[in-house]
């Protein structure tokens, strides 16, 4: 039996028995062994057999198939980023361009009470009221007395003030002497003989016996005086203090030669007409006092400058708050048992500005006089200037992520994945970037960019800012349409969503902002030598908005109380 190799070609294997069976039959020239060799090697490179080469075919051709995904993958990749609406730019409807703002110009009202104390007006009073006043009282009886002199000298006691709801009173205790110094005429021994014949007794004979001889008496004087002003404030910068006095003395009567002279008699009209004079000469000075027109120039210059505000916000500018003081107010005095109340009050042109300035104040002429109010109050108009980039990133962290129905009752749903907001107008357009899909296992998502416009309102009563008339781009609409019937019927769902949950919540921003303007203020507090100036800020609120291409802004209204308690009037 003859063996060959299984796994050689067929051409090989016929040639190997050939050469079996052509042994022995002779031996092959040099030429056709080397054709043999040359035949041999011919089909060793031939090898592997067809089987392996087979599967070396399919190794290539998953390698070429994995190129090919690969290829296509990435190319999928790129065309995805570029289509990928990572700009909300294309396809945005035109805006509507939006003037600048303007620095933000108001009328703020500061009103003062100045509360002066009883025991500051008594000390100052007490101060500038002469307490010793002397005299001479006229001689009543020339004919008794000649050569007389009659003296009296007066002392004030401390001084005790007073107020009642029209008028303030002050009252002070009098001691002093009354003295009578001369000698009896002659005419008195005639004059006693006649009393004598009327009413009888030995005045007649004691008066004799007094003529030519010198008298010297004193008696003691006792008494009140009372001053009453009722304060009124004039337009020309001037305090009315309408002085009245009154003096009461105690009765004494000095007996001189059997006669009793009255010492209140003889001493009230000319201590009537001294307390007259010096009271009408503090009326007089004191109606021509500049000295309230002076301190309201040192408070008028005081406001009349920039105050700093500080920065919104990180980026944001710094701002300053410039008052510039236009109306001088007042009311007329209020008096109570504990203190005079004077109010003072200005009326200033305040606005927002980004720069430091120095304002032109000029001083009033005439005080506008206005009806008494219990409290110290200022109302001054405070902006929040937001960044529209930071309106944007507020909107989106409200609104990305969220899937709506939220509930998931329909059969399509719409998810935001960025949000931008953009001025136009009367209008923003929140331009979205949005993922709407019907829901199913094998729901697949079609990317879109939605321009949606809604008109700013701000909600006064919950300090937020909304969307009010809410509605889709034309543009968008359309777009919408293109995504499908879910993704159409999903857009009115998209528009009542942005109208509840497109909400700004600023109540963070008027907290910052109230403490900002109660540091801006605190330099008016002041302590010293008497004086108290206290001024806090109670509220603020958000009353109006406006924005331009770059900035939202936020108007609020702060107020706050002020006063100033005067317990000293040395220095004042």
């Amino acid at each position: 039996m003859l063996m060959t190799h299984p796994q050689l070609p067929a051409g090989a294997r016929e040639e190997q028995v050939n050469a079996l069976t052509s042994f022995g039959k002779g031996v092959p020239s040099p030429r056709q062994r080397l054709q043999k060799a040359h035949a041999h090697r011919l089909r060793v490179l031939a090898w592997p057999p067809p089987k392996t080469k087979t599967i070396r075919m399919r190794v290539r051709t998953i390698i070429l198939a994995i190129l090919v995904v690969a290829v296509a993958f990435i190319g999928a990749t790129l065309a995805f980023d570029r289509l990928w609406p990572t700009s909300l730019e294309p396809g945005r409807p035109a805006l509507v361009a939006v003037p600048p703002l303007q620095p933000l110009t108001g009328t703020s009202t500061v009103l003062t009470p100045a509360i002066i104390a009883m025991p500051a007006i008594r000390d100052a009073l007490d101060a500038q009221t002469p307490r010793d006043v002397s005299g001479k009282a006229r001689n009543p009886s020339p004919q008794i007395l000649s050569n007389a002199d009659l003296n009296y000298t007066i002392t004030r006691g401390p001084l005790d003030v007073a107020g009642r709801s029209d008028a303030l009173v002050v009252t002070a205790p009098l001691s002093g002497t009354f003295q009578v110094r001369g000698q009896f005429s002659g005419t008195a021994r005639a004059i006693g003989g006649a009393l004598s014949s009327l009413i009888g007794g030995n005045i007649g004979r004691g008066v004799d016996n007094l003529v030519g001889k010198p008298i010297d008496q004193r008696a003691d004087i006792g008494g009140t005086v009372t001053v009453t002003a009722r304060p009124t404030i004039a337009p020309n910068w001037r305090l009315a203090p309408n002085l009245s006095a009154q003096i009461n003395l105690a009765d004494v009567e000095m007996p001189i030669a059997g006669v009793k002279l009255s010492v209140a008699h003889e001493v009230q009209p000319f201590l009537d007409q001294t307390v007259r004079e010096q009271t009408n000469a503090l009326d007089r000075r004191l109606r021509n006092d500049p000295f309230i027109e002076q301190a309201a120039r040192g408070q008028w210059a005081k406001l009349c400058r920039a105050i700093s505000l500080g920065a919104a916000g990180p980026g944001a500018p710094k701002l300053w708050l410039e008052m510039r003081p236009t109306r001088a107010i007042a009311a007329q005095p209020k008096i109570d048992a504990n203190a005079v109340t004077l109010l003072v009050g200005v009326e200033a042109q305040t606005r927002i500005v980004p720069n430091e300035t120095k304002p032109d104040c000029p001083f009033p002429q005439q005080l506008d006089i206005v009806p008494q109010t219990n409290e110290g109050s200022f109302d001054i108009a405070v902006p929040i200037d937001m960044p529209l980039t930071e309106v944007s990133r507020l909107i989106e962290a409200q609104l990305a992520g969220r899937t709506f129905p939220e509930d998931g009752s329909g059969p399509f749903a719409i998810t935001i994945k960025r949000a931008v907001v953009a001025a136009s107008g009367d209008r923003l357009l929140i331009s979205l970037v949005v993922d709407a899909k019907k829901r199913g296992l094998f729901s697949i998502g079609s990317d879109a960019t939605v321009h949606v416009w809604g008109r700013p309102v701000l909600d006064q009563d919950r300090q937020v800012l909304r969307f009010a008339d809410v509605a889709l781009d034309v543009q968008s609409q359309a777009a919408f349409g293109l995504l499908g019937d879910a993704a159409q019927a999903a857009a009115p769902y998209l528009q009542s969503m942005l109208a509840e949950k497109a909400i700004i919540d600023l109540k963070p921003l008027a907290a910052d902002a109230k403490k900002r303007m109660a540091a801006a203020v605190g330099d008016f507090t002041k302590q010293d030598g008497g004086l108290a100036a206290t001024v806090t800020v109670n509220d603020l609120r958000l009353v109006g908005i406006a924005y331009d291409e770059t900035t939202l802004r936020v108007i609020a209204d702060a107020k706050g109380s002020v006063g100033v308690t005067i317990s000293s009037l040395a220095t004042h």
